[in-house]
């Protein structure tokens, strides 16, 4: 069994904690948490399984550290911490352990070397003989694998889109959700997220790993910017009220432009209510998060995948943490998702309810 601890606790960390416990070769030795009001409660409890696991939330990272963890998912959030988040996965390094994250974006290419992070980081991999894999928050399969998957069925490839359509109003993070994204903030407010080449720093790194993989040279990355105002103000059961006239629904593109064309494009439709702007792609059904991808070429391939739950926060720690024994037998380096192979740990349980 792989000793492994959970570093968060915020919503990918909760399905981080059920991942890892359900894994059959990951034992779960503790998990790390930001918030003094978390310490002590269990690690059950935090991650909504409805039993206890017996590993108590503990604040103190270099005593769970010092015990010698062989991995570490790192669910704590880059978004406004993005200095501390490389720290602390840089002391995981050193300690030797494998780390699997969402939260540094410059890593997404692990082979572009124009951001400072990446010095840091190999130096802790070389001190301790740790290993870091860091894939999209959006999850890699949906931006990475599954297009050059569909991409490599045809006999040309003319144009990539890699599609997301979220609807936020069961989300538990009015930090997030109203202050980086601006989701019922007047129009005027620009949200972080959406502050010049700010989508780029993100995604950016999902453009090239496509790019690289396709073996194109990128001309540039461009962005484009969509927002759109409630015409009603409503009321969410986790965030509470978002009122009329604040922004609602947001739609905006990643291109990577090759021969003066976007070819290569991640895009996203997200919304706080599904009434608004019913003209943008819009969610099937009951789904809560679709994934999309279309191939222009020759054939034409579309590709959509739904879930009833968080489909793109699951899929990502699910990819995450089945990587952790790829890892651990692979050995030190610096990993994206082009290096690291989908290796299923879900089996089917023959006491499982079909409907």
């Amino acid at each position: 069994m792989i000793s492994t601890i959970v570093w968060g606790a915020g919503n990918i960390a909760r399905a981080a904690i059920r991942a890892v416990d359900a894994h059959p070769g990951l034992e779960l030795a503790a998990v790390l948490v930001h918030e003094r009001a978390k310490v002590g409660r269990d690690a059950g409890e935090l991650g909504g399984l409805g039993r206890t696991l017996g590993v108590a939330a503990t604040d103190d990272a270099a005593a769970v550290l010092a015990g010698g963890p062989r991995a570490v998912v790192y669910a704590a959030s880059g978004n406004t911490r993005s200095a501390d988040a490389v720290a602390d996965i840089c002391a995981a390094l050193r300690a030797g352990a494998v780390v699997v994250t969402e939260s540094i974006y410059p890593l997404y290419d692990s082979r572009d070397d124009r951001h400072q992070v990446r010095e840091p980081i190999r130096e802790a991999i070389e001190s301790g003989g740790g290993s870091l894999f860091v894939t999209s928050v959006d999850a890699d399969w949906a931006t990475g694998v599954l297009p050059l998957l569909l991409g490599g069925l045809g006999t040309r490839v003319d144009r990539i889109r890699c599609q997301e359509i979220v609807d936020y109003s069961d989300y538990d993070e009015p930090g997030s959700v109203r202050y980086l994204v601006g989701m019922g903030e007047p129009l005027d407010y620009l949200p972080p997220m959406l502050a010049p080449r700010m989508p780029t720093t993100v995604w950016g790194g999902q453009v090239r790993l496509l790019a690289r993989a396709l073996g194109v040279e990128l001309d540039e990355i461009r962005e484009t910017i969509s927002r759109r105002a409630l015409e009603v103000t409503v009321e969410t059961d986790t965030m509470g009220k978002f009122e009329a006239g604040g922004q609602g629904a947001l739609r905006f593109e990643v291109q990577g432009i090759v021969g003066g064309q976007p070819r290569i494009v991640i895009e996203h439709v997200n919304r706080i209510d599904p009434t608004c702007a019913p003209d943008w792609p819009t969610l099937p059904g009951d789904a809560a998060g679709t994934h999309r991808v279309l191939v222009d070429g020759e054939p034409r391939i579309d590709m959509t995948v739904r879930a009833a739950g968080r489909c793109g926060e699951e899929t990502t720690v699910g990819r995450l943490v089945d990587a952790i024994a790829w890892l651990v037998e692979r050995g030190p380096g610096l990993y994206d998702a082009l290096d690291v192979p989908l290796r299923p740990s879900a089996t089917i349980r023959a006491d499982a309810v079909t409907a």
